[in-house]
């Protein structure tokens, strides 16, 4: 289903950065988020999205309604039709990170999630961040989480790589070496 996912978030990335597009990507990901999590909130929601026996066009009335009352833009509504038309609105979970996944691609962004021992100044998470557009050459979206477990220092994980500069990871790195000798 992954690859089913795949090509539903890029055509979804096709339809919010066409020309005809009047809502911003990051709008109507915030929308379908709100509707993800709608349906986790209200089983009965889910169950009426995902029941085969409920037709397609009591969905697609239902959504429009819910969509008018809490404000769902019609670009991120037609994707949700087109979604109940093929029966796949039970993997729009699935879908937002790679859609988000997708946007940053083409934006030329990268998303950074940053650990450190305390709270960074406005000044070090500057120079952090920095660094990591440097390093990747792409704009950087950093998430910032302190974790005491460090020590000290900082890891930076971008995509499927970690970068760590922690105090922790020095005195393994150290305890293996004088370990070894």
């Amino acid at each position: 289903m992954a690859a089913v996912s795949s090509r539903y978030a890029r055509a979804l990335a096709d339809a919010v950065t066409g020309t005809s597009a009047p809502e911003g990507s990051a709008n109507v990901e915030q929308q379908l988020q709100d509707f993800v999590t709608m349906t986790h909130q209200s089983s009965d929601l889910r169950n009426i999205l995902i029941s085969p026996a409920v037709a397609v066009a009591k969905k697609k009335s239902l959504i429009g309604a819910l969509g008018e009352k809490i404000g769902i833009s019609q670009a991120a509504r037609n994707f949700l039709f087109v979604l109940v038309d093929h029966k796949r609105i039970a993997l729009l979970p699935e879908i937002l990170p790679l859609f988000r996944a997708d946007m940053d691609e083409r934006q030329g962004q990268v998303e950074a999630h940053i650990s450190s021992a305390t709270e960074l100044s406005p000044k070090d998470r500057a120079d952090l961040e920095a660094a990591v557009a440097t390093k990747t050459g792409k704009r950087v979206r950093a998430a910032y989480q302190v974790d005491p477990a460090l020590i000290g220092g900082v890891v930076t994980r971008v995509g499927s790589t970690v970068y760590d500069g922690s105090v922790r990871e020095h005195l393994r790195r150290l305890r293996k070496k004088l370990s070894s000798q």
